[in-house]
This record gives C-alpha cells, sequence and structure tokens, in this order.
C-alpha cells in the first residue's frame, strides 16, 4: 500500500514540476522581449512587465524547489514527509507578488511625476498582444494541474502567469489611450500600470492566506472527509464513526478517525478491525499517506449516536 501512495505522490509531483518548468522557460523568453520592446518603445508599462516576468522566474524556482522537497519520502527526522514544503514555496511566492506589487507602484509613481516623459512608441501594442495570449494560456494550463495535483504553490504560481496577463493588459490598454490622446496622455500607460498594481497585490494576498492556512492545518475541502467516512462505515462490524479528522501534508492526506464498534469485542478483534478500516480507506484514495484509528465502544454514554457513514 505504501508503493501504491508513493507512486501516486511522484506522478502528481512531476506534473507540478513539468508544469513549473515550463513557466519558467516561458517567462525567461518574455522577460527578454519586454524588456529590449519596453526600453526600445519608451513605455515603462512594458518594462514594468518584464520585471514581473523576471520575479515569475525567482518565484517559479522557488516552487520548483518546494515541490521537490515535498515530494520526497519521509526519513527518520521527519516522519510524517516533506510536504510543508509545498505551502512554505506558495507563501513565499505569493510574498514576492505582493512585494513585486508594491515596487512596480513605487516606480509607476514616479514615472508619473517625472518631467516631459516620452510617448510609447505603437509597435508595443503588438508585443503585449502576444503576452497576453501567451501568459493567459500558461495561467489555464499550470492552474488546471495545480487543480488537479491540489498543490497551493502550482496554484500560486499559475496565478503569477495570470497576475502578468493582467500587467501586460493594463499596458496596453494605458498605450492605446497615451497614442490616441496624444500630447498630454504620454503617462497613461505609467497609470496602467499602476492599477494592475493593486490587481497584482491583491492576487498576492488571495494565495497567501490558503498558503498559511495550510501550513497551519487547516482543514481541506470536505470531499476527503465525506470519503473516508464512507468507506470506514462499509467495513464490517464497524457500527458507527465519531471524530474524522484530516491534514494535508503537500500532495497527500493524513487522517485520524475514531471508529466505534460493538463493547464485547476483544482487543485482538479491534485490531483488526481498525487495519481494515485503515486499508479499504488508503484503497479508496491513494493520496491518503496514513490514517490513526481509535477504536472506542458503541455503549459510551458520552458518545454521539451512530453518524451514517457521509455524515
Amino acid at each position: 500500500m505504501d508503493n501504491t501512495s508513493d507512486q501516486s505522490t511522484r506522478r502528481r509531483a512531476a506534473r507540478a514540476v513539468r508544469s513549473t518548468l515550463l513557466g519558467v522557460v516561458v517567462n525567461t523568453l518574455l522577460a527578454v522581449i519586454k524588456g529590449i520592446a519596453g526600453v526600445a518603445g519608451n513605455s515603462y508599462a512594458l518594462v514594468a512587465d518584464a520585471m514581473e516576468s523576471l520575479l515569475d522566474i525567482f518565484s517559479g524556482a522557488i516552487v520548483l524547489s518546494g515541490l521537490k522537497i515535498a515530494a520526497t519520502a519521509p526519513d527518520a527526522d521527519h516522519p510524517y514527509g516533506h510536504g510543508k514544503a509545498e505551502p512554505l514555496a506558495a507563501t513565499v511566492a505569493a510574498i514576492g507578488i505582493m512585494a513585486a506589487a508594491l515596487g512596480l507602484s513605487i516606480e509607476s509613481v514616479r514615472q508619473i511625476l517625472a518631467p516631459d516623459p516620452p510617448a510609447p512608441a505603437p509597435y508595443t501594442l503588438a508585443v503585449l498582444v502576444g503576452v497576453i495570449v501567451v501568459k493567459e494560456l500558461l495561467f489555464r494550463y499550470v492552474f488546471r494541474v495545480g487543480a488537479g495535483v491540489e498543490s497551493t504553490a502550482v496554484r500560486t504560481d499559475a496565478w503569477h502567469h495570470r497576475s502578468d496577463a493582467l500587467t501586460s493588459l493594463a499596458a496596453f490598454v494605458g498605450i492605446v489611450v497615451a497614442l490616441a490622446g496624444g500630447d498630454g496622455y504620454e503617462t497613461a500607460d505609467d497609470w496602467a500600470a499602476l492599477a494592475a498594481c493593486v490587481v497584482i497585490a491583491y492576487n498576492g494576498y488571495s494565495l497567501l492566506v490558503p498558503a498559511l492556512g495550510e501550513i497551519m492545518d487547516t482543514a481541506p475541502s470536505t470531499d476527503v472527509e465525506q470519503t473516508v467516512r464512507h468507506v470506514a462505515g462499509e467495513v464490517p462490524r464497524v457500527t458507527g464513526l465519531d471524530e474524522c479528522l484530516v491534514r494535508k501534508m503537500g500532495f497527500e492526506f493524513y487522517v485520524d478517525l475514531h471508529v466505534l464498534v460493538r463493547p464485547d469485542l476483544s482487543v485482538r478483534d479491534g485490531h483488526f478491525i481498525a487495519h481494515e478500516v485503515k486499508d479499504a480507506i488508503r484503497a479508496a484514495d491513494p493520496r491518503i499517506r496514513d490514517v490513526l484509528v481509535h477504536i472506542e465502544p458503541d455503549d459510551m454514554p458520552h458518545l454521539p449516536k451512530k453518524r451514517s457513514p457521509t455524515s
């Protein structure tokens, strides 16, 4: 059973790593293209966009390291595995998004206040259109992978790509306004970059909250608990279920489950029932690394009435 769980973890980790590597490669190419076009085309919004891509490369490297560490098998020093590295990487990446938004907003204000700023070149619009399409497609792919492998870090990395697409869209609108308005509208793309920073900062905050929640062992979605309760309730000689606690560790889940049985059963019988419950749950969901089963007699007065398997 351990092999099944390990193989499932490795497969999901491999998918996550591939999507993150793809993002790093794409961001590297786009950072170079946007940086050159922004400097040559007098568009700070495009230069800011290039800086965003550079930060995405850095955050991608952090996420990549976190994913590789999280996929490492448990050892003597880390008996519960290294899964916390994954939300830690997501936390660092989310803070990086907010820090980037702050830095870009400061520079945008400086550009707005600069005397006689040059108007951006028209060809920068074509660059931005390409960037928006590529980054939006990359966001959808990486986010789909992150949802599939249930990785907070990969979903955070995906939103880096969406943030990049938003800054590019804002830059596009700003440059159009600057070109159409003529004299007096040269700073429109800087204002657009400033507006994009607000969106980026909000996205960073939205990603930071679930990452911190996972570090604090916030309960995952109820789907896992419902599966555990349903499967455990179907095991012979289980008369009911009490507490069911689930926590996420990287790509895997750990479960603490209280199982009710008849009070006249022997300790040996209780032991066998506990193993049957554990094996059934892990067979039903390979993402579950371990299940700690606590056997309780079903006639204890403090215990709740028998619950249905899906309650």
